[in-house]
């Protein structure tokens, strides 16, 4: 029987390989150069993040500009493995020392928040007669920490693109809400800088609006307030494992058709960037090179997400998504504040 030569049995794979460049690479392009504008434009607005920028510039070019189909495959590519790749380099940021240093008390009220404001959406979604997936997406970006929460939720659960995209906007539209409102609630109720940044840092759906937060609080509030929202960041890994647990029990399938895996890959790189960091004294130049990295991949993958948000179809799902975002909104915000006061006075 004839053999396949080494050659023979490459061009195929290399056919494939370039067939995917070709096929992905003018929404992968869009994507970067989107990035890089935003992360330009960012270093011109002081505490407005890049990411924000990214996200709503997506929202504004697919509502203005009609996209040509060639862009689609690597606009949704960026949206979803880029997304989940720039979660990896974001355990670079978390030091298990910082969050341990805000005591077993603080501890277990972030525990509180995370799973509190969870279940208590979910309850709220049911009541209220929504779709499981849309809930469960809205509950945990509005609980962990926003649009990274959705897509690692989304990559083990069974969720429709209008859900995850709904989602994330909601996540944009109510977290930047908060960046104002969280400081001025915290003055009214005679709330020292931490304490403030506390609460910022409990109860703001983004790590980049807790940062814009932080800087309006001033004093010491930002430093506590990224602690606490990277502590609730920490949670998103044994989240999303016991959600692909409970996927893979009830026999179901992703939206890809296949099993999700006990704990994803990347969640797995996750943690070890989350051990890295913490365990070895790194060069500033390495930290400095993984914060930009995992700013641009977060950057472009927030704008393929923006590119799925059409007004239109925000407008068509009616106003039950939005009253939830409300309910869930205030519900973390309440946990957060019940539980840094009861801290503070203990």
């Amino acid at each position: 029987m004839p053999t396949k030569t080494p050659t023979q049995d490459a061009r195929p794979v290399a056919h494939r390989g370039s067939d995917a460049l070709k096929k992905h690479a003018p929404g992968l392009l869009l994507c970067a150069v989107a990035a890089a504008i935003s992360m330009t434009v960012s270093n011109f607005l002081p505490g407005v993040s890049s990411l924000i920028i990214a996200i709503v510039l997506g929202i504004a070019v697919t509502n203005v500009v009609p996209l040509p189909d060639i862009v689609a495959p690597g606009i949704t590519l960026s949206s979803k493995k880029l997304l989940r790749l720039g979660i990896v380099f974001l355990g670079l940021q978390l030091v298990l020392s910082d969050i341990v240093s805000l005591g077993a008390p603080m501890l277990l009220v972030i525990v509180c928040i995370v799973a509190g404001g969870i279940f208590g959406t979910i309850l709220m979604g049911r009541l209220m007669k929504m779709r499981p997936g849309q809930v469960l997406l809205i509950a945990c970006g509005f609980s962990i920490c926003g649009a990274a929460a959705v897509a690692g939720v989304e990559g083990v659960t069974e969720s429709d693109e209008e859900d995850v995209v709904t989602a994330v906007a909601l996540v944009v539209i109510f977290g930047t809400l908060m960046i104002p409102v969280i400081p001025l609630a915290g003055k009214l109720l005679g709330m020292g800088p931490e304490l403030n940044g506390m609460w910022a840092g409990g109860s703001i759906h983004e790590i980049a609006q807790v940062v814009a937060a932080g800087g309006v609080i001033g004093g010491g509030a930002l430093a506590v307030a990224v602690i606490v929202k990277l502590a609730r960041i920490l949670l998103l890994a044994p989240v999303v494992a016991v959600l692909s647990v409970r996927q893979r029990r009830h026999g179901t399938a992703t939206p890809d058709g296949k099993r999700p895996p006990i704990v994803p890959i990347f969640i797995i790189g996750f943690l070890v960037m989350v051990v890295v960091g913490s365990t070895f004294d790194l060069p500033g130049s390495v930290l400095h090179a993984g914060k930009f990295i995992q700013t641009a991949l977060l950057s472009a993958a927030m704008f393929g997400l923006g590119c799925g948000v059409k007004i239109r179809n925000l407008v068509r799902v009616g106003v039950r998504p939005f009253l939830l975002a409300v309910a869930s909104t205030i519900l973390v915000a309440g946990i957060a504040l019940a539980g840094i006061e009861l801290v503070h006075l203990g």
